[in-house]
């Protein structure tokens, strides 16, 4: 079955950028889209972007609109968030999962195969 391990997460103060990774392992590649979603302790989680792969495209969350981008790597296996101009706000535990629909639903209903997720802090 797919794995998702997600990394490069870390610590940075406001306005600084980060670059998260979600690797897929496993030879079969049953789905359609890959979303990213965080939650802070005591929230609930919440969908980020997500990457349909049929046309290639994206969504974001009014939030993070002009600030972060999704985009997949070279092969299906990898989707990176490039996050930049980072607020305090944007810290907490980011997951990446497969939407085996490609229906990109914030909710996060339909996505399975959750990773271990990624620490993001951003403080001064």
């Amino acid at each position: 079955q797919v794995q998702f391990v997600e990394s490069g997460g870390g610590s940075v103060q406001p306005g600084g950028s980060l670059r998260l990774s979600c690797a897929a392992s496993g030879v079969t590649l049953d789905y359609f889209a890959i979303g990213w979603f965080r939650q802070a302790p005591g929230k609930e989680r919440e969908g980020v972007a997500c990457f349909r792969y049929i046309g290639g495209t994206t969504y974001l969350v009014d939030s993070v609109k002009g600030r972060f981008a999704i985009s997949r790597g070279s092969a299906k296996n990898t989707v990176y968030l490039q996050m930049n101009n980072l607020k305090p706000e944007d810290t907490g535990v980011y997951y990446c999962a497969a939407d085996r629909k490609g229906s990109c639903l914030r909710s996060g209903e339909g996505y399975y195969s959750w990773g271990q997720g990624t620490q993001v802090t951003v403080s001064s």
